[in-house]
C-alpha cells in the first residue's frame, strides 16, 4: 500500500535544489578533461552522468519514499514498474553528446509522474545558468542569475513566423512533411536536449515535432514544464500532424520506455 503523498512547496524547492546541485557536479567535470565510456547501446557515458545520477538518487531517497526510474538504473522489471502509481523519472544528463561537444545545451531532469502523467518537473541547464520549474495546475517559471520569472507557452501571432524547434542536422522527410503542413511562414530554432521542449514552454518557439527516438526520461521533466506553462504534448502522426484529437503523451503505460513520436505545441 502506497503512503499518502502531497506535492508541497517545500518538496518542489528541495527537488529544484537537488537538480541544480547535480548540475553543479556536472559542471565540475565539464570544466576539465573527462573520461568517456560506452553504454550497451554504444552511446557515450561520461563520469558526469554517473556523478549526477548518484547525487539525485541518494538525495531523492532522503525526501520521499517514491520509486525512482533513472536512465542510469533503468533495469527495473516491468512487472514491478507497472504497479507504480507515482514515481520520480530522472535523466541525470540529457544531451551527453552536447556535453562532449561542450556547446552547453545539456540538462539535468527530474519529473514526478502520477497515474501516467507528469505533474511536476525541473530542468536545469547548468552551463547556461537556467533552471525551468513547472507544477501542473500552478504554473511554470525560469530561474536565472537575475531571479525568477514566470513563463507561458505562447502561440504565434497574426503575421508572425511560426518558430519550430528542431535539430541542427539534416531534417528527415517526415519533418519536411510536417513543416509543409504548417499554414504559415516558419523558421527553425536549433536547440539540444530537453531544452527543445522548454523553448515552447517559455515562448521562444511555438512547435516541436519529434519523429526520432526518445525515451521517457528524456521528456518527462520538460513535459511537466510545458503543461505547467499552458502548452500541450501529444502523440504525433506524421500523416496528420495537427490532429486536434491526438492523445496526450503518457508514461509507464507499457514495458518499453521508448516514446512514440510526439508534438509539443502551444
Amino acid at each position: 500500500m502506497m503512503t499518502q503523498f502531497t506535492l508541497t512547496d517545500e518538496l518542489v524547492q528541495q527537488v529544484t535544489q537537488i537538480t541544480q546541485q547535480a548540475g553543479q557536479r556536472i559542471m565540475e567535470i565539464y570544466q576539465r578533461d573527462f573520461d568517456i565510456s560506452e553504454k550497451n547501446d554504444s552511446s557515450p557515458l561520461t563520469e558526469a552522468d554517473l556523478a549526477a545520477h548518484n547525487h539525485i538518487v541518494e538525495n531523492l531517497a532522503k525526501i520521499s519514499d517514491l520509486p525512482i526510474l533513472s536512465e542510469e538504473s533503468a533495469s527495473i522489471d516491468w512487472q514491478e514498474r507497472k504497479t507504480w502509481v507515482r514515481y520520480w523519472l530522472v535523466d541525470p544528463l540529457d544531451g551527453t553528446k552536447e556535453f562532449i561537444k561542450k556547446n552547453g545545451e545539456f540538462t539535468v531532469n527530474i519529473a514526478l509522474i502520477e497515474y501516467g502523467e507528469p505533474i511536476f518537473g525541473v530542468v536545469d541547464a547548468p552551463a547556461l545558468e537556467k533552471t525551468y520549474v513547472g507544477v501542473v495546475g500552478t504554473g511554470a517559471k525560469i530561474i536565472t542569475q537575475d531571479g525568477e520569472s514566470p513563463i507561458t507557452a505562447t502561440a504565434a501571432g497574426p503575421g508572425e513566423k511560426v518558430k519550430v524547434v528542431g535539430s541542427r542536422s539534416h531534417q528527415s522527410p517526415e519533418i519536411q512533411k510536417i513543416l509543409s503542413a504548417i499554414d504559415a511562414e516558419h523558421e527553425l530554432v536549433a536547440m539540444g536536449s530537453s531544452l527543445k521542449l522548454c523553448c515552447v514552454a517559455d515562448g521562444n518557439a511555438h512547435l516541436y515535432p519529434r519523429v526520432g527516438p526518445t525515451s521517457e526520461w528524456d521528456t518527462g521533466a520538460a513535459h511537466a514544464v510545458v503543461l505547467a506553462a499552458g502548452g500541450k504534448v501529444t502523440v504525433l502522426d506524421p500523416e496528420n500532424p495537427f490532429d486536434e484529437d491526438a492523445h496526450p503523451l503518457r508514461y509507464n503505460q507499457k514495458e518499453s520506455i521508448l516514446n512514440p513520436f510526439f508534438l509539443v505545441k502551444t
